[in-house]
Parts: structure tokens; sequence; C-alpha cells
């Protein structure tokens, strides 16, 4: 690498230097929030998909009737285009080394979202998992609806641990923007 020298007519170059190590490192770190964004956006589809299909027959128990389950969709189905977005976002920032907004939005809007988001689907998730609880009596005469109720709940758990691993990872790199001014230490 040149180092910066004055032009000849007397100004200063500007030129941020950064090590090949560190750019790995970078890499390797947003694609390890990409892999977690992009379980989290797996199993919360998945819950919101095992919930919309919880209907058996025309007589039977419907998940729209409930409204913990009503919004055990609603919070997977929202969490599943977040996470969507952010795995954009992380291909984006992988590719260009560069954030999608400037990156003190960048770093705070992740782990503001994060935080929301995982605090969504665990109020949801135990909002559902109260109510699946309480319809164990009519299990017996309902059971692919219960076990379906549950699968869909148990993939929204799933979900939020990996957008909660996500929220640790965005809240380093928040901390690492407060001490060093960048989203990542070097």
């Amino acid at each position: 690498m040149r180092s910066p020298q004055p032009h000849r007519s007397g100004g200063d170059t500007q030129q941020h230097f950064q090590s090949t190590v560190s750019v790995q490192k970078l890499k390797r770190f947003n694609s390890l929030i990409l892999v977690f964004r992009f379980a989290a956006f797996c199993f919360s589809l998945a819950s919101a998909v095992f919930m919309l299909t919880n209907s058996r027959g025309s007589d039977s128990l419907h998940w729209y009737n409930f409204d913990a389950f009503r919004y055990v969709f609603a919070a997977n189905a929202i969490v599943a285009i977040y996470s969507l977005f952010e795995m954009a976002a992380s291909v984006w920032e992988i590719s260009r080394n560069a954030t999608l907004f400037p990156e003190i939005c960048q770093v705070w809007f992740d782990f503001g979202h994060d935080q929301v988001f995982a605090y969504l689907l665990l109020s949801a998730n135990t909002a559902g998992t109260e109510l699946a609880r309480t319809l164990k009596d009519t299990c017996t005469d309902n059971k692919a609806f219960c076990v379906q109720s549950d699968v869909a709940i148990v993939l929204g758990f799933a979900g939020f641990l990996f957008l909660g691993i996500s929220s640790l990872f965005s809240g380093f790199r928040v901390v690492c923007f407060i001490i060093n001014g960048s989203r990542f230490y070097v």
C-alpha cells in the first residue's frame, strides 16, 4: 500500500486504509449475523405458515377464532418480513463493504428493531402457549389442531432464540460503534 503523501500543490490526500485481515473479520462477523437472521426468518415463516394452515374442516376449531393464535401468526409474519429485510441488508453489507443506511443509523436501526421484534415474538408465543395449555381439554376431539398449534408455537420460540442471538450481535456492534466510532472493532 502506498502511504498518503501531500500533493505537489500542497494539499493533503485523505485516504482511509484498512487491513485485509480486519476486512475479512468484518465479512466473517457479518456472515455469522446473516446465518442467524436466516434462521430467524426460516423459523418465523414456518411458524406463521403452520398457524395459517391450522384449520381442519368447517365444523372444527380454527386458529383465527382465538386472539392469542392470531397474535402468534401476526408476530411471526412480521418478524419473517423484518428478517427478510435484514438479510437483504446483510447481503448488501457483505457484498459492498458498506451499510444500507448511514452507519450510525444502521447500527441503531438493527439493534432497536432486533430488540422490539424479539420481545414481540416472546410475548406472542407466550400468549399462544397459555392458550394451548387451556385448550388441552378439547384436544381429545381435535388432536391435529392442537399438535399443529404446539408446533407453530415451538417454531416461534426457535425464531425468538435466533433473533435474540442476532440482537446480541447487533448490541455488540452498537457498543463497538460507541467506543471506536465504527460498527466493528478494528
